[in-house]
């Protein structure tokens, strides 16, 4: 063989080897997601200085940021999840407003990468014993709701199952049936061996017997308790007051057993000395387990 074809072939053997790596890069990539859960407080005239108008770019920013992959959000009023979706152009959404079942009162709407995401299906379910149009449920002073999506990683052609809730901040009894109720809906997807998860404002903590409904569930684990590494140096609802701070986590991000959870963070990033809610927004890593 002459020295320019060996040349020659030494190259294209390199060239197959960079491709081989790029490929295994890409793919990687695509076995992990990022996942959030973000109450973003509700568009309130009494929240000054705290206002939507001046916290809504600093909102889109830190998703932006921090590369939320698909995320729920909680108390968002229709302009808000609009002013979201208009400002994410690379994400879409699912969701109703709970008073309605269309527009009016507070969505817990899913936004998902539409660049990397197909949603197979998705809808909305009441927090009550009647789960089908608007309705408190059981000593729940407001309508709750949970807004499912099942979903497809375009890349891998992976399945799995999204939810996402606001839980009642009144009604004891409303959280722990709202807990069994949910737990039901995913022990279905369950079974079909399709991957879980579930984000929201549950309105308790990790000490709450309606957390540990979900947290001792042979469905579904805390990513906070679960991840490989933890970035949480306070818990997750803040009141708009930064000289305060607590342990207490009202905001949780489960999955299902079998995923692993490579990293959990508490966001509490902050603009001019404000927070962009009265929630740190809750992240996590998820790599699929295969």
């Amino acid at each position: 063989m002459t020295r320019n074809r060996f040349k020659t072939y030494l190259i294209a053997a390199c060239a197959l080897l960079g491709a081989f790596l790029l490929s295994l890069n890409a793919q990687a990539q695509h076995e992990q997601m990022t996942v959030a859960t973000f109450n973003i407080r509700y568009d309130n005239p009494g929240d000054a200085p705290n206002h939507w108008d001046h916290r809504k770019e600093v909102v889109v920013n830190l998703i932006q940021f921090h590369g939320f992959d698909i995320f729920g959000i909680q108390e968002g009023l229709h302009h808000q999840v609009q002013y979201l979706d208009e400002h994410l152009p690379t994400f879409d959404y699912v969701g109703v407003g709970r008073d309605n079942g269309q527009e009016k009162g507070e969505y817990s709407a899913i936004f998902y990468n539409k660049e990397k995401f197909n949603v197979l299906e998705s809808n909305t379910f009441w927090l009550s014993t009647d789960t089908t149009q608007p309705n408190k449920g059981w000593d729940a002073a407001l309508p709750r709701i949970c807004t499912w999506a099942k979903l497809e990683d375009k890349a891998s052609g992976q399945q799995f199952y999204f939810f996402n809730t606001h839980f009642d901040h009144v009604g004891t009894e409303a959280r722990q049936e709202s807990g069994k109720l949910i737990l039901s809906k995913i022990k279905e997807a369950d079974k079909a061996g399709i991957p879980v998860m579930l984000t929201g404002d549950f309105n308790v903590d990790q000490e709450n017997p309606a957390y540990l409904l979900l947290e001792n569930s042979s469905e579904l684990k805390d990513c906070y308790e679960a991840a490989d590494l933890r970035y949480a140096n306070n818990g997750t609802f803040n009141s708009f007051d930064n000289t305060k701070s607590t342990d207490r986590r009202i905001d949780h991000v489960f999955v299902s057993e079998f995923l692993n959870v490579k990293k959990y963070g508490i966001l509490t990033d902050t603009y001019h000395n404000l927070y962009p809610s009265d929630h740190f927004p809750v992240m996590a890593v998820i790599e699929w387990n295969y």
